[in-house]
């Protein structure tokens, strides 16, 4: 029979996972073979979040691009702009 493929949780389970196995591994008294099933399953974890997050960047650059913006602000810059747009139309009614 052939295994089936693995789930993968979402990234913020995948994050928790691998604090969890991390804090295992430096403050447990597990053998050698737990710590390497331990290491390994953070890995693969790891890579699973990196996927996520590139993939999501994907989506966020092809956005950007159908929307013509190809400079983002940094963040809070839209604030003092806000801001200012505000004031300038509190004063015009």
């Amino acid at each position: 029979m052939t295994k089936k493929p693995e789930k993968l949780p979402t990234l913020e389970q995948s994050l928790k996972e691998v604090t969890q196995l991390i804090d295992k591994m430096e403050h447990s008294e597990l053998s050698l073979e737990q710590s390497l099933d331990h290491f390994e399953r953070g890995i693969k974890l790891v890579k699973h979040c990196q996927k996520i997050l590139e993939e999501a960047e994907q989506k966020v650059q092809i956005l950007l691009q159908n929307n013509q913006q190809e400079v983002l602000s940094p963040y809070g810059e839209d604030d003092k702009h806000d801001g200012s747009e505000s004031e300038t139309n509190q004063s015009d009614k």
